[in-house]
């Protein structure tokens, strides 16, 4: 299989193309500004939809994971327009040249669409985003749905991994590198996620490109969970002093753009319909325990 995978210098993407090439598939790994570290090279501006055309033609894929995202949510809110051409109209231009090379495409997208009044959001709940990047993803979802026959959306929530990408650190990794260095870190105790791991997230959406499942799934972790308690469970899983951890409430923050309070999701559907299942909170902090073993034993 030709798999293009956009956004893959990212702590998904990257994963994704790796698994993709171990499984023996012909991987192009679409990049902007970080290197792409698996796969064969492809710099690509997905809002640049002459460039999205030319690549597309050039490649010819059979399949397309479509995760290149500005997420930084208060930048989103300062930049609409920035988040909008890559977000939205990013997602379009994919979508359009998935539909017209006749491959199919599945598009990372977020527990962000939904409000967080509710939390355990199941697919079939409307998407209701309370900043504007939650409304970008929304808005790219339903572009998506309206070009393209042959989709998948797959919602994921806070994607942590043992290592860096795209020069950015994860939730995980920046609670571990703090605990280390014995320093005091705040942490919400107000604030619920599904927090997922990036190799698992990895499997699941390689599963379903394989099989070709059409529709909305929600494949992050199976654990709904306080970022307070994730990072405890961190904190214990490592033997760090979980005492360092400050429980702190969202309004102590001053974030340009709300965030929802509880934006869990509901994995029911993936449990029951995927052969990767999604990990609850301690099955996946053992995997990325041992991948951050294996890694200092190579390094």
């Amino acid at each position: 299989m030709r798999l293009l995978i956009t956004g893959a210098s990212g702590l998904y993407g990257s994963k994704l193309a790796n698994l993709a090439e171990e499984n023996g598939h012909e991987v192009y790994s679409a990049y902007k500004d970080h290197h792409a570290p698996f796969g064969k090279p492809v710099r690509l501006d997905v809002s640049n939809r002459i460039e999205v055309e030319k690549t597309f033609k050039e490649i010819a894929p059979e399949a397309v994971v479509h995760a290149a995202s500005l997420t930084d949510v208060d930048k989103c809110e300062l930049n609409r327009e920035l988040a909008w051409q890559i977000n939205v109209k990013g997602t379009e231009n994919i979508a359009r040249a998935s539909q017209s090379a006749s491959a199919f495409l599945l598009y990372v997208s977020t527990d962000y669409v939904f409000d967080g009044e509710k939390g355990c959001y199941a697919e079939t709940d409307p998407p209701n985003p309370l900043n504007f990047y939650g409304l970008t993803k929304v808005r790219a979802e339903e572009r998506l749905k309206f070009v393209t026959a042959d989709w998948c959306i797959a919602r994921a929530s806070v994607i942590y991994g043992a290592t860096p990408a795209a020069g950015k650190v994860n939730f995980a990794l920046w609670v571990l590198n703090s605990l280390k260095k014995k320093e005091k870190t705040k942490v919400l105790v107000d604030q619920w996620n599904s927090p997922t791991l990036n190799s698992s997230l990895a499997r699941m959406t390689f599963e379903i490109v394989e099989r070709r499942l059409t529709g909305v799934f929600h494949l992050s972790g199976a654990t709904r969970i306080s970022r307070y308690d994730f990072a405890k469970t961190i904190a214990d899983t490592f033997d760090l002093d979980s005492s360092l951890l400050v429980p702190t409430v969202a309004k102590e923050f001053s974030w340009l753009a709300k965030r929802p309070r509880d934006s869990s999701l509901d994995t029911a559907k993936a449990q029951r319909l995927l052969k990767n299942k999604p990990l609850k909170m301690e099955e996946a902090l053992q995997e990325i325990k041992q991948q951050l073993e294996s890694k200092s034993h190579t390094d």
